[in-house]
Formats: C-alpha cells, structure tokens, sequence
C-alpha cells in the first residue's frame, strides 16, 4: 500500500484514470461489434454506416492513449477489406 502523500494521491489518480479508460475501452468495443454484426448479416451499407460511427471513437480513443494507433489502422483496413468484400 502507498505510504506517503504523493503516492497516496498517484494512486487515487491511477483508479480515476483505470475507470475513464475502462469506459472509452468499452464504446470502441460496442461499435466494433455492431460493425462485426452488420458484416455478419450481410448488410453491406448497415456495415459501412456502423464503420463509419466506429472509426471516430477509434481515433478518439488513439489520442486518448487507450489504444495503439497501428491497432486502431489495422482494424479499420481489415474490417474495410471485410465490408468490401460483401459485394464482391
């Protein structure tokens, strides 16, 4: 456990942090499965709409620091080639 004051206090901003990014972590996670729901149903606008609702929280979360920006690229191409292919 902390003893002094400071790390006290290090440890009080670490649990805020840990809960706001808990959050930011859960809504990235919720639009990329309503986008891996409307791929899955074959519903290609769906699918791009919901990409397109993903993609800002993404980011937002990449500048925030929950996430890594290549993660954030990797999955927006791979689910990019994924909404594509529907069409084909």
């Amino acid at each position: 456990m902390a003893n002094t004051p400071s790390a006290k206090k290090a440890a009080r901003k670490i649990q805020r942090r840990t809960a706001i990014n808990k959050a930011r972590r859960t809504r990235v996670r919720s639009h990329l499965r309503k986008v891996e729901e409307a791929i899955a149903s074959g519903d290609q606008s769906a699918a791009n709409d919901a990409l397109k609702a993903a993609q800002p929280e993404l980011m937002r979360a990449v500048t925030k620091g929950v996430f890594h920006s290549n993660l954030a690229a990797r999955k927006i191409s791979r689910l990019n080639s994924r909404i594509k292919s529907i069409g084909a």
